[in-house]
């Protein structure tokens, strides 16, 4: 476990990030009156999330490899952290359709269907507790995966 510690903080500390970003899009009105920019403005979450990754890989190469490390080694380290937001997803994605912002889910059917984009059975299916839960379980990897390939490639480093 020690071995994996720095990847476990990492990992701990995406998830808050993602839960402070769900709080941050709240009290901005992304969750109900400003609901329409939602699609736009969520994506910047995209910023702090490849930091994460960025701080957690360097930190990595830091203490455990001496200063240098592989792609491969910061490609495992990445997914080991994307393993840990995987697993904590299922709570924070609770966390947040729960706590944070109840209504969000009501909003987003209303909003979908008023809008035109879909019908109410449509959109009374898609907008769900289960299905969002579905859907941040399979992203987390996939986006996580993709995130660790890149950032490795800018953080590895040769022996000097």
């Amino acid at each position: 476990m020690k071995k994996y510690s720095i990847e476990i903080k990492w990992g701990i500390i995406f998830a808050l990030m993602g839960l402070l970003w769900m709080v941050l899009e709240r009290l901005a009105g992304l969750h109900d009156e400003h609901l329409d920019k939602h699609v736009i403005y969520t994506n910047f979450v995209a910023i702090p999330a490849i930091a994460i990754y960025v701080f957690g890989l360097l930190e990595k190469r830091k203490k455990d490899y001496e200063g240098s490390m592989s792609y491969w080694q910061g490609f495992k380290a990445g997914l080991i952290i994307t393993l840990v937001v995987t697993l904590l997803t299922p709570l924070t994605q609770w966390l947040t359709l729960s706590v944070i912002t109840p209504d969000y889910l009501t909003n987003a059917k209303n909003f979908a269907v008023e809008s035109g984009n879909m019908q109410r059975e449509e959109a009374e299916a898609y907008f769900t507790q289960g299905n969002y839960m579905v859907q941040s379980i399979v992203g987390a990897p996939i986006m996580g995966i993709l995130t660790s390939a890149i950032v490795a490639l800018f953080t590895r480093k040769s022996k000097n």
